[in-house]
């Protein structure tokens, strides 16, 4: 029983100093790309590897922006459309979070997640899309390291930078790219609400685009963007 005990205790350190390793090693990337702009981020890879089952020479379309360049339209409808706290926020907006769990208890199922921007940056970043609570926490830990180690801006830019917009399509300027043939510098307000539209579900969006939701959220965005505060 004694020696147990002791092999019980002992693996328990040994998984709580893998914990505190990988903890570790986030936050030297974090730490790192505060100044460095990310290259192939984790949902990157995983959409690579899903495009390759098909076709082996996939590759994903992504450019990198600098801030500065892409349209503030673009910032407004972001801001608007998926974190309208952003700027107050340190990471996590409880409100939106218990009106998403009232929400979700109502329907019955998970139908909002009350993620905010940085949440979303974190998953993208590190994580899978999968949803456990698991990855939750995980996504709740990174986004305390982003907030604490970067500026509002430097989160968007990124931000900006990865999220996926459509099948293989990652960033802003690539989104512009594919689906109005011009910069991300360029965008009209009415082409920014559409594409912030789509950022929920980029690839069904990508595959519907006249889709009668898409509509309808693009103008409810549209009417948002000139309250929208950003960095």
């Amino acid at each position: 029983m004694k020696r147990a005990v002791v092999w019980l205790r002992r693996s328990l350190l040994v998984l709580l100093a893998a914990f505190v390793c990988y903890q570790l090693w986030l936050l030297g990337w974090v730490l790192y790309w505060g100044n460095a702009n990310p290259g192939m981020t984790r949902f990157m890879e995983i959409r690579l590897d899903e495009l390759r089952t098909r076709k082996p020479q996939a590759q994903l379309s992504r450019e990198w922006l600098p801030y500065e360049r892409i349209s503030p339209h673009l910032k407004r409808a972001l801001i608007a459309s998926e974190d309208g706290k952003f700027m107050m926020h340190q990471g996590f907006d409880w409100d939106g979070i218990q009106k998403a769990m009232e929400k979700n208890e109502k329907k019955g199922k998970a139908v909002a997640g009350g993620s905010t921007i940085t949440q979303q940056l974190a998953k993208n970043l590190f994580l899978s899309p999968e949803r456990s609570l698991l990855r939750k926490g995980e996504e709740a830990v990174i986004a305390v390291m982003i907030e604490t180690a970067w500026s509002k801006r430097r989160i968007f830019e990124v931000y900006l930078n990865v999220i996926e917009w459509g099948n293989g399509i990652f960033g802003a300027e690539a989104a512009a790219r594919h689906y109005y043939g011009i910069s991300a510098s360029q965008l009209s307000a009415e082409q920014a609400a559409r594409l912030a539209a789509m950022v929920p579900s980029p690839r069904f969006y990508d595959r519907n685009r006249n889709a009668p939701g898409l509509v309808r959220k693009s103008e409810v965005i549209l009417a948002r963007m000139p309250s929208a505060r950003i960095p």
